[in-house]
C-alpha cells in the first residue's frame, strides 16, 4: 500500500526471532508478527506495537531498491529468495497507478506533492526529511544536510536506484559529485575536496587519497508521498535547491 521496504535485523535482545504478515494495517502499512511471541510490528517504526515485546525497536537494515538487471550486473553470483506463489505479475499494478491512497485513505492531507508522488525518505534523530524521485531525476547527486548531519543522496535513472551516505570520511566532510555519468547511469561519483573517487552504490573509494574506505550508509527507503507524511507529519521536504 505505501510502496516501501524496509529492513530490519532479526535479533531482539540477542535472541534470533522469525516473521510473517499478519494480515492487519496501521495507516496503510504492513504490520509483521513474530512467530516465537506473537507480538505485533510496525513496518514504519520497527516497534513492537502489541504483545510481549511491545515497545521493543528492531535495528535497520540498509536495502537498496532497485531493479533485477541492475542488481544482477552489479552482483552476477547474488542468489535470489524465489517463493513461487500462485500470483503472476503485480497485483497491485492499477493500484499503484491510481491516486487512491491506500485503503483507509490518507491521515494527513499535505498538497506540497502529489498523493502518490514516490520520495526518498530519511530519518535522522528526530528529523524526517524526503527527497522526491521527480527532483532526484534531474539531479542525481544531492548534498545536504537532515538533522544536522551531512548526507549525500545518490540516484541513478537507469535503474531508479537511490542510497543515501553520511558525507563523512573520518575527519573529512565530503562534497560530491557524479563522475563519468553517462545516459542517466550514475556509477560513480567524486569528492570536490580531496579528488577521491567512489562507487555510487557501494559507498567504497576505489581511486585517490580516500581509497579503500567506506562512506557510511544512512537507512532510507521509497515511499508514496501520503504514506510519509502519514508516518512523518513534520517532514521537511527537498525542493532542489540545494
Amino acid at each position: 500500500m505505501c510502496y516501501s521496504g524496509i529492513g530490519y535485523s532479526r535479533l531482539i535482545d540477542g535472541e534470533e526471532h522469525t516473521f510473517g504478515v499478519s494480515g492487519k494495517l496501521i495507516m496503510n502499512a504492513l504490520v509483521m508478527y513474530d512467530h516465537q511471541t506473537d507480538t505485533l510490528w510496525s513496518q514504519f517504526l520497527g516497534k513492537g506495537v502489541e504483545g510481549p515485546l511491545a515497545g521493543k525497536t528492531l535495528d535497520l537494515t540498509p536495502l537498496i531498491h532497485t531493479t533485477w538487471e541492475a542488481w544482477k550486473a552489479a552482483h552476477p553470483e547474488t542468489l535470489v529468495l524465489d517463493k513461487r506463489g500462485r500470483y503472476q505479475g503485480d497485483r497491485y499494478e492499477g493500484y499503484y497507478s491510481s491516486s487512491e491512497p491506500g485503503v483507509i485513505g490518507e491521515r494527513v492531507e499535505d498538497g506540497r506533492l502529489h498523493t502518490k508522488a514516490l520520495v526518498v525518505g530519511v530519518n535522522l534523530g528526530d528529523i524526517s526529511k524526503a527527497y522526491p524521485i521527480g527532483t532526484l531525476a534531474k539531479q542525481s547527486v544531492v548534498n545536504d544536510e537532515v538533522g544536522g548531519v551531512g548526507v549525500v543522496v545518490v540516484f541513478d535513472r537507469s535503474s531508479s536506484t537511490s542510497v543515501v551516505y553520511e558525507s563523512r570520511a573520518g575527519d573529512h566532510s565530503l562534497t560530491f559529485e557524479a563522475f563519468g555519468e553517462e545516459d542517466g547511469l550514475c556509477s560513480m561519483l567524486r569528492d570536490r575536496e580531496t579528488g577521491t573517487i567512489w562507487e555510487a552504490f557501494t559507498g567504497v573509494a576505489t581511486d585517490g587519497p580516500l581509497a579503500g574506505t567506506r562512506l557510511k550508509r544512512v537507512p532510507s527507503h521509497l515511499s508514496f508521498w501520503f504514506a510519509w507524511t502519514d508516518w512523518n507529519p513534520e517532514t521537511e521536504l527537498y525542493t532542489g535547491d540545494g
